[in-house]
């Protein structure tokens, strides 16, 4: 049990610059107590006390800001940095090496007592207020861009932005951190291309006008006036 616990803080230390000593560790990371407080809720949830560990759960939820169903299952070096307002279901499941900001939920889509939310795969980044929907897996060395909502299976090594969110990268370096400011961006991509196919569109209709010996001129809302 010690080993554990010292491995949890450990990974707090190698994934937050912020971390400077054991003491502020143990009193200010909100994402090592929900933790510690999940692994005894599912104590008594794994064990036929399943009020005792929802209580367990609430109180945690209550000065946390993290509320962890005690029927989910979390792997090893798990890591919530700061943490207010994320949400993980009763059949989510979450591997090793996982790192998740604040805001996300891993929800479910069904009423239905059965597997409704997602399974994350090891060394999973999800970035702040993303929501991941539905009995889904997200695979290995995935990355989950900020505010994507996710509701279809992502591959492993995969990053996804978007919302929808779709797979915009399958070929990057598995890194822990994520980089919001460099991921791509699929609506800017998308409106370029429009803005490019308007101004080809253009430059024909000017040559046509040359070539009728129409005077041209610029109309508001042009490509010229336009800037991606």
């Amino acid at each position: 049990m010690f080993s554990t616990l010292r491995e949890d803080i450990k990974t707090i230390f190698d994934r937050d610059p912020a971390a400077r000593s054991l003491l502020e560790v143990l009193l200010c990371y909100p994402g090592l107590h929900a933790l510690w407080d999940h692994r005894i809720a599912r104590f008594f949830w794994t064990h036929r006390l399943k009020l005792i560990g929802r209580m367990v759960s609430h109180c945690s939820r209550f000065y946390t800001g993290i509320e962890i169903h005690p029927g989910a299952k979390i792997g090893r070096r798990f890591f919530i940095d700061h943490g207010m307002g994320v949400v993980i279901g009763e059949t989510a499941e979450i591997g090793d090496d996982v790192l998740m900001y604040q805001g996300v939920v891993l929800g479910g889509t069904s009423l239905e007592k059965h597997k409704r939310h997602p399974t994350i795969g090891n060394r999973v980044v999800i970035g702040a207020a993303a929501i991941v929907l539905g009995p889904i897996t997200v695979g290995d060395c995935a990355r989950i861009g900020a505010n994507s909502v996710v509701v279809n299976s992502v591959p492993p090594d995969a990053t996804v932005v978007g919302i929808p969110g779709k797979v915009v990268d399958d070929k990057r370096e598995t890194v822990f951190n994520l980089e919001h400011g460099k991921l791509p961006d699929p609506v800017t991509d998308q409106l370029r291309i429009i803005y490019d196919r308007q101004r080809r569109l253009e430059d024909r209709i000017r040559e046509l006008e040359q070539m009728l010996k129409v005077e041209v001129t610029s109309t508001p809302g042009s490509a010229d006036d336009w800037t991606v």
